[in-house]
């Protein structure tokens, strides 16, 4: 899950692994797999990192080492 905000300032938690697109219109608007949106207040870059942040301890994304390519190069 990751912690997200409302645009009325109400927090809730928003499981990641259901998230399919994050847009700014300028608002963030996130897009679950199941059509549902959510306007939050974080921009989309912040949204990203808190993704990467949950797959990292959900074991998902592992952690890069200094110098490895993201290619595969």
């Amino acid at each position: 899950m990751i912690n997200v905000t409302r645009l009325n300032g109400k927090p809730f938690s928003l499981n990641a692994l259901y998230i399919e697109t994050i847009e700014s219109f300028p608002d963030t608007t996130i897009t679950l797999s199941n059509g549902k949106k959510y306007l939050v207040r974080e921009n989309e870059a912040e949204v990203i990192q808190r993704i990467e942040e949950f797959y990292r301890r959900v074991h998902v994304l592992g952690k890069m080492e200094q110098g490895e390519m993201t290619n595969g190069d």
